[in-house]
Formats: structure tokens, sequence, C-alpha cells
């Protein structure tokens, strides 16, 4: 009697794992159709109003100087000006969000991961625009941004799980297009909003707002969301797997207008049970050790870059009118980068891609630095902005590809958060580079940065074309 039941128990337990791997099989060979890319669409909307707060610091700092909220000079944390510690602030919360609620995507599903976090930031940006104290700003912006990161590894986490391993770097790039519309929004935005005062209410609260509402729109929007076929199987939920990958099925079906062609028969692999401290143990133990220190380097060139552009400009050119308009130029690359890059996305290996963006920020950032002409200016901004943008659309595509279903938010959370604590301090230390040593002392970090970028994931970091998640994974 006993054997029986044990032998039925195991026997359920193979039938599983089987279906677990039909679903992987099956996801794995759909096309791309227009169902695909709406809900990637979808998730980049979220991420557009995350990029849009990431962003904000440069464009509203002006806004809150005028309002007296903000002071210049080293009147801030550690004696250094209130824009340098308004984006330290902003990454610290980055870090904590990325380092701690990265396990809730993974236990509660991407879906409704993603819809939480985005309703918590838009509560926490309205309140935000409400605050007349640099504390309080600086406060409520730390939980903002807590949100925040945790919403960004979401949104890697679900796009890895729904898009096949053909499309994957094309989904990530195009994805990109979107959320990095952000920042020329922004730049028009301040340019038209910050000096004035629409109904009495200063500049820089509309743009706080304007971000807020959209992302009560996203969380409205995403309740259409399916869940993540993977993450369902993963976690016993099988006829619900099934039953969405259907979906996924059917909407490619009715694009070919043909069926699609049976899936590739995947080994059935034994259920393992979910232990965090996998990503410290082989294989995953060196993917930890260079994405952690990829992304504690890479995050300098990209954000101090982005954060710093129209002060950076203004130190070059010293015309406060042309310097504007420099900085709303450079940030028209940010949506062009992604879809520029998106025709290579699936034709060189992204760590290649990785190697070749950091080489190209370190290269055109020094030679920025040497330039006062606006229109030097201008084209060596576009192109760190498009190495910045290649650097991103690859390495969230990478980072996501590197660990197994039943770990990934969690994983991606912790080797990402390296580059939101580093960020955390280095505003400060480039704020304090930018005070002594001017735009050359801030690329001169970067260069370096980029350098460490090179040798981290070009000299170590494994290959993945080609390959499912789950031949990845193993």
């Amino acid at each position: 009697m006993i054997a029986s039941v044990i032998t039925s128990e195991t026997d359920v337990k193979r039938t599983n794992v089987e279906r677990e791997a039909a679903v992987e099989a099956r996801l794995d060979r759909i096309p791309a159709n227009p169902y695909l890319w709406k809900l990637i669409a979808l998730l980049s909307l979220g991420g557009f109003f995350e990029f849009y707060e990431l962003f904000m610091t440069a464009f509203i700092s002006p806004g809150l100087v005028r309002s007296g909220i903000f002071h210049v000079g080293s009147n801030g944390l550690f004696h250094l000006p209130d824009q340098a510690a308004f984006a330290s602030v902003t990454f610290l919360g980055l870090f904590l969000g990325t380092i701690t609620l990265g396990g809730i995507a993974d236990h509660w599903g991407r879906r409704a991961a993603f819809r939480g976090f985005a309703f918590w930031y838009a509560a926490a940006t309205t309140l935000m625009a409400m605050q007349n104290t640099a504390i309080a700003i600086d406060t409520v912006r730390l939980m903002c941004a807590i949100a925040i990161g945790a919403q960004l590894i979401t949104l890697d986490t679900y796009a890895s799980e729904i898009v096949p391993r053909d499309h994957r770097g094309r989904a990530f790039a195009l994805s990109f297009a979107i959320i990095q519309t952000a920042v020329p929004v922004l730049a028009l935005l301040g340019w038209l909003l910050v000096p004035h005062a629409p109904l009495h209410i200063q500049g820089w609260r509309w743009l706080v707002l304007m971000g807020g509402a959209g992302s009560f729109v996203v969380w409205i929007l995403c309740r259409f969301l399916p869940e993540s076929p993977r993450w369902l199987a993963r976690n016993g939920l099988l006829e619900d797997a099934e039953r969405v990958t259907s979906v996924f099925e059917r909407h490619a079906e009715t694009h070919l207008g043909h069926p699609l062609p049976a899936p590739k028969a995947l080994t059935p692999k034994s259920v393992v049970k979910d232990n965090f401290a996998e990503i410290l143990r082989p294989p995953y133990r060196s993917r930890t050790i260079i994405l952690t220190v990829f992304h504690f380097f890479q995050a300098i060139a990209f954000y101090g870059f982005g954060n710093w552009l129209p002060a950076l400009v203004n130190a070059q050119n010293h015309n406060a009118l042309r310097s504007a308009q420099v900085s709303f130029l450079i940030t028209l690359a940010f949506p062009i980068g992604p879809l520029l890059w998106s025709t290579i996305a699936e034709m060189y290996e992204r760590k290649w891609q990785i190697v070749g963006a950091a080489v190209g920020t370190a290269v055109f950032g020094l030679l920025f630095a040497a330039h006062t002409a606006p229109l030097g200016l201008v084209v060596l901004g576009i192109l760190i902005t498009l190495m910045n943008s290649l650097l991103g659309c690859s390495s969230h595509a990478y980072q996501a590809e590197l660990f197994p279903t039943r770990i990934r938010a969690r994983a991606v959370g912790f080797v990402y958060s390296w580059g939101r604590l580093s960020t955390a301090f280095t505003s400060l230390v480039i704020g304090f580079l930018f005070q002594r040593f001017g735009t050359a002392g801030v690329f001169g970090l970067i260069a370096f940065a980029m350098f460490v970028v090179v040798v981290a994931v070009g000299v170590f970091g494994p290959h993945t074309r080609g390959l499912t998640l789950e031949q990845i994974s193993d």
C-alpha cells in the first residue's frame, strides 16, 4: 500500500515536470506577433514613468532652486549641492528596493508585483509634489525610489520570460525605446514648465505630478496583463500556465494564418527547491560576481551622464539658454538609440555589445570634456547617449538570461542593486569632482568605470546567443 502511494506521488511529480517542460517548449517556438508586442509595450509604459522619475533630478532641480527649496553651493548633504544629495537619496532608495523587494515577484507573481509597485510609486510621487522643504522632498523621494527599484527588475524578469529566445534582444531594445522616450519628454516639459507656474502651481510640481498620474494609469491598464506562464508552471499552477500559453499561441496563429509547428521536445528536469543562496554557489556564483561588478561600475556612466547632463553642458558652454537647447537635442537620442540597436540585437553576442558600448562611452566622454562649441557638444552628447543606450538594452536582456526562473527576480534584484548603491555614493563623488575639476573630472571617473566593465564582462561573461533561458541557466 505504502509503496503504491509513493509510486503514485512519483508519477505525479514526473508528469508535472514534463508538463512544465512542455510549457517552456511551447513558449519558445512562438514567433513575434502583435499580441506579444502589445504586452511588451504595456510593460514598457510602466517602465516609461519609472525612467521619468529616475531622470527627473536634472530637470526639476532648477525649479527647486528657484523656489528656494534647494540651494546653490555646498549646503546639502555632506556639504555638497542639494542636487547631489537628492540624486544620492534616489539611488539609495533604488538599492533598497532592488535588494530587498525582488523576492516579491518570485513569490507573488510578476503581474501582481508589477502593479503593486506601480501604485506605490504613483502615490509616493504625488505626495512628493506637495512638499516644501529639502528634507521632506528627499524623504519622500526615498520612498518613491524603493518602489521604482523593485519595479524595474520585475519588468526585466517578466519580459525575459514571455519573449521567445530568438526575439529577446529585439524586445528589450524596443522596450527601451519606449522607456527612454521619458528623457526627452522630461527635457521638453522642464524647458516649458519649470521656469513658470501654470495655474499658480510651480513648474517643478507639475513635472512631479505628471509622473505620478501616469503611473496611476499604468496601474489600471496592467490589470489586463497575463501572468508569466513560466512563473505559473514553476509554482505548480500548471493548468493556468497551459491556459495562458494557449492564449499566446492562439494570437500567434491568428497573426500567421496557420497553426504553429509542434514544439521541440525538451528534456524534463527535476524540480529544484527555491534557494536564493544558489546565486553564491556554482554555476551561478561567477555570474553573480560578474554582474555585481558590472552594475556597480556601469551605473556611474549611465546615470552620471544622464542626471548631470544640463549641468555638464552648461559648464562647457557657459550659456544657460543655449545649454538648455543643447541638452534637449541630446536627449532626443534616448529613444532613438534602442530603435537603432534593435536591428543588431540578435546579430551579435550580448556580452560583446556590452563591451563595445563601454568602450564607446569612455572615448566619447573624454572627447566631450574637451569641447565647448554647441555643435560638438550635441554630436558627442548624442554619441554618449547612444552608447549608454546600447549598454542598457543589452545588459538588461543579458542579466535576466543568466539565472533560472525560480530565483530570477531575486537574483536580478541582487546584482542590479549594486549599481544603485554605487550611484548613491558616486552621485556625491561626481558632485565633488564636478565642483573641483569640472567635466574633465566627471568623465575621467566614467572612463575608469567603463574600463572595469570591459574587463569584467569581456573576459569573464558567459555566452547566451541563440540559447533558451533553460539552457543558459543550466
